[in-house]
């Protein structure tokens, strides 16, 4: 039996988590009593760390982690390889803030023996105007440094075969903000099989969004720096 880590990171989502849980701990529930859903708390300036810890007692299946605050990507990559240490077969990845649907997660599951990746292309999107063009932005970004067009590069609802993940971890760095999109856009360069699948996606469902233009601004200038250094470091190590 395949064994699921569904990870999730978590920065002041103290208003989502509890509904989060209640609607993802049941499909773990369904996979198998070794499947796990993990939380991993970034640091939170609220409660989100003490609802996990008492969550704990209701969800057996359930991990609530923490750790010092260090940004969406660092979490993602702490998470999978946790997940991966912990012996997983297949890595979900999904955000803590309710945008997305478990029901969705269904095709995903009765597709993961055919594929290494399978990701969610946003489809129907209710986050604002703002984030759609983030995505535009981004993927033009992705074609320019990496001449790869990627439909979704940094979608929060991700399954993704854990050995292959290991793979393409040794190539990302641990502080990298933007993970999901260096291993989609991995994914595609070193061929491995990648399926994107559309999906709906909500509004926040409660809390406050930690990302403001300002703040993405900040992060794009900085992931386009990483993204090109990425691209140096993966052509040397091809020359050599």
């Amino acid at each position: 039996m395949d064994k699921l880590y569904i990870v999730m990171p978590a920065y002041n989502e103290e208003a989502n988590i509890r509904t989060v849980v209640e609607q993802w701990h049941p499909v773990v529930e369904q996979i198998g009593e070794d499947s796990r859903v993990v939380i991993v708390d970034d640091g939170s300036k609220d409660a989100t760390y003490r609802v996990l810890e008492e969550l704990r007692a209701t969800y057996p299946q359930l991990i609530g982690l923490t750790k010092k605050n260090s940004g969406h990507g660092s979490t993602c990559l702490y998470a999978y390889r946790y997940a991966i240490e912990q012996g997983a077969d297949y890595v979900f990845q999904t955000d803590s803030d309710g945008q997305t649907d478990p029901v969705e997660f269904t095709s995903f599951w009765e597709q993961r023996a055919d594929y290494d990746f399978l990701i969610g292309a946003r489809k129907e999107r209710q986050d604002g105007f703002s984030r759609v063009v983030v995505t535009k932005v981004l993927k033009l970004v992705v074609m320019f440094i990496f001449g790869r067009v990627i439909e979704d590069a940094n979608t929060p609802f991700r399954l993704m075969r854990a050995s292959k993940l290991a793979l393409l971890l040794k190539e990302i760095p641990q502080d990298f903000f933007l993970a999901n999109v260096l291993v989609s856009v991995l994914a595609v360069s070193e061929n491995m099989k990648t399926r994107w699948i559309p999906i709906t996606f909500k509004p926040r469902q409660g809390g406050v969004n930690s990302i403001n233009l300002k703040r993405i601004m900040k992060i794009g200038i900085k992931s386009v720096k990483d993204l090109r250094k990425v691209k140096k470091d993966i052509r040397n190590k091809q020359k050599s």
